[in-house]
C-alpha cells in the first residue's frame, strides 16, 4: 500500500476559457471541480489503476468537509486531520493551446499542535505501507523540515519515501535522505541555485541533489520527458504529444506512475511517463487510465548536450 501526505489540499475548480486578456470580463466554456492537492492527486491516481493508496491531509471548514466528501464519494481511503483554519479553494485557467494559470490560495495556518496531529496521522498508519509520498507546498506555521522528519522515521521502519515539493521544504527535506525527489526542471534549477539548459545540465544538477541526500531524482521536464538519476545509471524516457490539453497534475501523475511501476529503474521511469503523457492530454487532473499503446521511447544512451525545449531563464 502507498501513503500519501498532502499538508495543503485543496478543492480545485478547473475553467476552460477562449482568451485570457487582462482586466475583462470573461466568460468560460465549461469548468468543474475536483478534489486537489499533490498527494491527493497521487492517490487518486494510483486508485484509479488498482494500486491500494491511502490519503493523509488535514481538514477544516466548509471547503475541508466538501473535499472529505469529494474524496469518500470517490472511494479513497483517507485519514483526516481536523484543523481550525479553513482548506484552500485554488482555481486553473486553460486556454485553448493547452496553457494553464493557476491561482493557489496560502491554505490555513497550523499551529504545532495540528503540525503533530498530522505526523502521528502518518507514523501511525505505516503498517503494510511500501511507499510514503511526500507531496506539495507546507502551510504556514509547519517548519520546513516536516518532510526530513517523516522520512527518517519511516525509512528506518522500512517504508521507502518520496518527495515532491519546492524551494526550501524541498532542500531541507534532503537531511530526512528520502529514497526519491521529483522536481520539475525549475524547482530543480531553483534548488542548485542555477539555469538548467540542457540534458547535461539537469543531469549535474541531479547528481548534486543526490550528494545532498536523495538517494535517486526523477527530474520531469515537461516536453522533454522526464530523467531519472540512480545510483547505476542514468535514464531518459519520452513520449509523442499531440495535443495538450491541461498539464494541471501531469507531475502528480508522473510520481504515481513510477510509484506503480516499482519506484525505481527502467520500467518505472517508463510507466511515469506513460501516466504523465496521458494526464496532460485529458481535462483537469485526474485521468482514468494511461493508454496501454502509448509508445514510450526509454534510453540510457543520453545526450549531454541536447537542449531543453523549454529552459529555464536565468535565476533571480
Amino acid at each position: 500500500m502507498i501513503l500519501t501526505l498532502t499538508p495543503n489540499p485543496s478543492v480545485d475548480r478547473t475553467v476552460f476559457v477562449d482568451a485570457l486578456p487582462r482586466g475583462a470580463v470573461i466568460r468560460s466554456r465549461r469548468g468543474w471541480i475536483e478534489p486537489s492537492g499533490k498527494g491527493v492527486n497521487v492517490a487518486l491516481a494510483l486508485q484509479r489503476h488498482g494500486q491500494p493508496a491511502t490519503a493523509v491531509l488535514p481538514v477544516g471548514g466548509s471547503v475541508g468537509a466538501q473535499l472529505s466528501q469529494m474524496l469518500r464519494l470517490a472511494g479513497l481511503p483517507i485519514r483526516e486531520v481536523p484543523v481550525r483554519g479553513e482548506i484552500r479553494s485554488n482555481i486553473s485557467l486553460v486556454e485553448p493551446d493547452g496553457t494553464v494559470t493557476k491561482v493557489n490560495e496560502p491554505g490555513p495556518e497550523l499551529d504545532a499542535e495540528e503540525t503533530e496531529a498530522l505526523v502521528r496521522a502518518v507514523l501511525d498508519n505505516l503498517d503494510d505501507v511500501t511507499w510514503l509520498a511526500c507531496c506539495g507546498s507546507l502551510p504556514d506555521g509547519v517548519p520546513p523540515d516536516l518532510y526530513a522528519r517523516l522520512a527518517e522515521v519511516a525509512r528506518s521502519r522500512g517504508v521507502r519515501v518520496a518527495v515532491d515539493t519546492s524551494g526550501e521544504p524541498l532542500r531541507a527535506s534532503l537531511a530526512g535522505r528520502p529514497d526519491l525527489v521529483k522536481p520539475n526542471s525549475s524547482e530543480l534549477a531553483q534548488l542548485v541555485g542555477r539555469p538548467l539548459r540542457t540534458f547535461g545540465d539537469v543531469i549535474d544538477a541531479a547528481l548534486q541533489v543526490r550528494k545532498l541526500g536523495a538517494d535517486a531524482v526523477l527530474a520531469s521536464l515537461g516536453a522533454d520527458g522526464a530523467l531519472l538519476v540512480e545510483a547505476a545509471e542514468v535514464t531518459h524516457a519520452e513520449a509523442q504529444v499531440t495535443r495538450v490539453v491541461s498539464a494541471v497534475g501531469a507531475g502528480d501523475a508522473t510520481l504515481a506512475g513510477f510509484l506503480h511501476g516499482g519506484g525505481a529503474g527502467m520500467a518505472a521511469l517508463r510507466t511515469a511517463v506513460a501516466w504523465g503523457t496521458a494526464a496532460v492530454q485529458h481535462e483537469g487532473t485526474l485521468f482514468s487510465r494511461a493508454d496501454p499503446d502509448q509508445t514510450v521511447l526509454v534510453s540510457t544512451d543520453v545526450d549531454p548536450s541536447r537542449p531543453l525545449r523549454h529552459p529555464d531563464a536565468v535565476l533571480a
